[in-house]
């Protein structure tokens, strides 16, 4: 079968368009991180709940503060003392002033804190106030930070620290997640051999299958690792049917391409149920890359060049795992030398970013896309876009973090 190319845009429309969507489940807060949100999280109570202050120092009516000053200050009787843990057991009348710590509940009555450094103790009973302070001043109101009833994250949000952290403050102990996605991982090759092996001449080590792995854990999804199949259409069916039996989608590294030995197009078109959405894309690396759908199943026949496949996984597969980053947002970089492309594709470029003069520059990392020393040298990709022949150095280019 010829090449059918297609943009990188069009193929992952076809793919996503064919996503089945995933089933939802409940997990505790501690198992939460890096999980997708399912549905809104509606916080149940206003956060803080109470009135408290952020410094340390004296909680006071505001007004009886005003016009004070270093050389004039405002004198107030000291009449309790604010326990962290606690209600205060009394209010602050006019003239008087309250010991309260940071994040202390601010008595009945005070509307501000002064803060200790602004202060002098006249005695155990009086504190001299140096500086007003304004009605709110030191002070973070009930609800402040969080309203009842409003949502506090959407759904399709993928769990930061910071996240976890608002749904503790809100109570939140359980959430609704997406289950994460299981993604079946074949490499092909009578050349291939394992990790540990010493590889004899003709053979090279497994670089996809451990790296498509750890690219789908860090897209959040569950990697089944199913080894290597030989160059044998019967030893590949038979592999594809065991990963479609137990994955939601599948990668598949090598063997795409139209050599009389590549085999990955022919063993997903002869699936049940196999439908070919696209065989080859404007893009390099790249190119030889297969997308299908089997008995409603994903299957990406990626290329065998490690580079190759990182990429097209990078910009292709990983949007499909990671939906909120579909349409990811470049880094707008200078060119630190010049760069020769073919105008109908896009051409991704390795590069590393250095900082000259306080401006971010890509300095392209040059190989071949079997070099995956390379990629792992860049600290991102640049792009440049179908309808460009090449860009010159000093040029603002589009630079993807990876």
């Amino acid at each position: 079968m010829l090449f059918t190319t297609l943009t990188l845009a069009a193929a992952r429309q076809k793919l996503a368009e064919r996503l089945c969507p995933l089933p939802c489940e409940e997990v505790p807060l501690a198992e939460a991180l890096g999980r997708v949100l399912s549905r809104p999280v509606q916080a149940r109570e206003g956060v803080p709940g109470f009135d408290r202050a952020t410094m340390d120092g004296f909680a006071v009516r505001a007004a009886d503060t005003f016009g004070a000053s270093e050389g004039l200050p405002a004198y107030l009787r000291v009449t309790g003392e604010v326990l962290m843990g606690r209600a205060p057991d009394g209010r602050v009348g006019p003239g008087e002033a309250w010991r309260i710590p940071t994040g202390g509940m601010l008595p009945e009555g005070a509307d501000a804190v002064v803060m200790v450094e602004h202060t002098e103790e006249v005695s155990p009973d009086v504190v001299a106030v140096l500086r007003p302070v304004a009605p709110e001043e030191n002070v973070v109101r009930r609800g402040d930070d969080v309203r009842a009833g409003a949502v506090i994250l959407p759904a399709g949000r993928r769990l930061r620290p910071q996240d976890i952290g608002l749904l503790a403050a809100c109570g939140v102990a359980r959430v609704s997640v997406l289950k994460q996605p299981v993604v079946g991982v074949i490499g092909t090759g009578d050349e291939i051999v394992g990790v540990e092996a010493t590889p004899a001449p003709g053979q090279v080590r497994d670089v996809n299958t451990p790296a498509l792995a750890a690219a789908v854990c860090a897209a959040g999804g569950v990697p089944l690792v199913f080894g290597v199949a030989r160059d044998e259409l019967s030893a590949l069916e038979e592999v594809l049917a065991k990963a479609l039996a137990a994955a939601e989608m599948v990668l598949l590294t090598g063997g795409s391409s139209v050599g009389a030995r590549d085999l990955t197009l022919r063993a997903v078109a002869a699936l049940p149920g196999s439908e070919v959405l696209f065989h080859g894309l404007a893009v390099k690396p790249g190119k030889p890359t297969v997308g299908a759908v089997v008995a409603g199943k994903l299957v990406v026949g990626l290329p065998g060049h490690p580079v190759s496949a990182l990429v097209v996984f990078e910009f292709l597969v990983r949007p499909l795992l990671e939906p909120e980053r579909i349409d990811r947002v470049p880094l707008r970089v200078r060119l630190g030398r010049s760069l020769r492309s073919a105008p109908g594709r896009e051409d991704y470029f390795r590069a590393r970013l250095v900082v000259e003069d306080g401006i971010l520059v890509a300095e392209p990392v040059l190989g071949k896309s079997g070099l995956i020393a390379t990629l792992s040298e860049a600290d991102g990709l640049i792009r440049l876009p179908l309808d460009v022949a090449g860009a010159e150095a000093g040029e603002m280019v589009d630079f993807f973090l990876l």
